[in-house]
């Protein structure tokens, strides 16, 4: 799989710490060097069949449906592209305008991820989001009128604003509308945002956890009624409508990032870009990959299966990951479990670990717990 990092926005919001700039000053720069490097990286995934490509950002629907096309084209020329490969467009309501749809109706993209995160417009105003609660609903409905019936939209919970009222209401916009699939998340606060600041300053109140606890459980029960299948912490699918992109990262496999501050996994080894989009350009353009290179250990990739795979309603396999790496962690990992185990908030079945929904309000602090800490070769 294959993850293009388009570092452009028309405005920051206020949460956001992703790699972006808020000028379009060398965009047609940016695009060369992504075409560029996608060259360069032909040997990473070692003739590995290509099953989803996925514009990530910043806000990838900025670009023209003739760069997104040459992007595209360029992947198929140094990959082996799967003929049922999901192409997935992230996009800002506010750019899904009529033209806009229907050239991408020309295109590859197969897939739409749009950022919603609230039909209130005191909601989007307070998050500073570009579009407003009509252009919202109104790139809904154009992208299903245009045929794309492959759909996922995003919501955020958890923030001051929102009330268990406007909660319940935004997640049935998205069932009336019958998307089948929606990612939810829950505001953080990240260092460095215009939102920490404004809550170290007194301007904005700070996030409640008991509120996001009590609205992730809302989301769960609300979006289960609905017909929807939790098959990750954050990922609701209809009829089985998993993004597979995202699915084969959880699940482990091998992917290759493209642009400024995109990560790459090749099993062995993370890398990531430089991000900064002067530097990531000018290295390109001297045919230099401005990366960084993190080579795990054995300790480090069982780690990293369990913070994948113990998101998943797959679920952390034991015996499979003895096997995959030759090492007798069942035993540890099931003594570190045991706690988790006698208050609900794991199940074991058939060798697999999985979250309860009680679990999965404190994942990170369960996943932490049974990391593997001793110093293995």
């Amino acid at each position: 799989m294959i993850y293009i990092h388009i570092p452009f926005c028309k405005q920051a919001c206020h949460y956001c710490d992703f790699h972006f700039s808020t000028s379009l000053q060398y965009k047609t720069e940016m695009v060369s060097a992504l075409l560029r490097e996608i060259e360069l990286r032909s040997p990473y995934l070692e003739d590995r069949k290509i099953e989803s490509i996925y514009f990530g950002g910043g806000t990838p629907s900025l670009l023209d449906v003739d760069e997104i096309s040459r992007i595209i084209d360029a992947v198929a020329k140094q990959f082996d592209i799967s003929n049922h490969a999901e192409i997935t467009l992230e996009a800002n309501p506010d750019d899904l305008n009529s033209a806009k749809v229907n050239a991408l109706r020309s295109t590859s993209v197969n897939r739409f991820s749009i950022g919603i995160q609230s039909f209130f417009e005191e909601d989007l105003k307070w998050m500073n989001r570009a579009h407003t609660r009509q252009e919202a609903s109104a790139a809904i409905m154009r992208v299903q009128d245009a045929g794309f019936e492959n759909i996922t939209c995003d919501l955020i919970y958890g923030y001051p604003l929102l009330t268990d009222e406007k909660w319940r209401y935004n997640m049935q916009q998205l069932i009336d509308y019958a998307i089948p699939h929606i990612s939810s998340y829950s505001m953080t606060v990240e260092a460095k945002t215009a939102l920490d600041h404004f809550i170290k300053k007194g301007l904005s109140p700070a996030i409640d956890s008991d509120q996001a606890a009590d609205q992730m459980n809302l989301l769960i029960d609300t979006l289960k009624s609905a017909g929807y299948e939790q098959y990750e912490i954050s990922n609701f699918a209809k009829n089985g409508l998993y993004a597979r992109h995202n699915t084969n990262y959880w699940k482990g496999k091998h992917y290759l990032g493209i642009g400024p501050s995109a990560h790459s996994f090749n099993g062995n080894s993370r890398s990531w870009n430089i991000a900064n989009n002067a530097k990531y350009i000018g290295s390109i353009q001297t045919n230099q990959l401005p990366l960084e290179i993190e080579h795990l250990s054995v300790r480090d990739q069982i780690n990293e299966c369990i913070m994948t795979s113990l998101r998943t309603m797959w679920g952390l396999d034991l015996e499979q990951l003895e096997k995959n790496f030759d090492y007798a962690v069942k035993s540890k990992i099931m003594e570190d479990a045991a706690p988790f185990l006698e208050q609900q908030q794991l199940i074991l079945d058939d060798n697999k670990l999985r979250l309860t929904d009680a679990g999965k309000l404190m994942a990170d602090h369960i996943m932490s717990e049974l990391f593997i800490i001793e110093n293995w070769q």
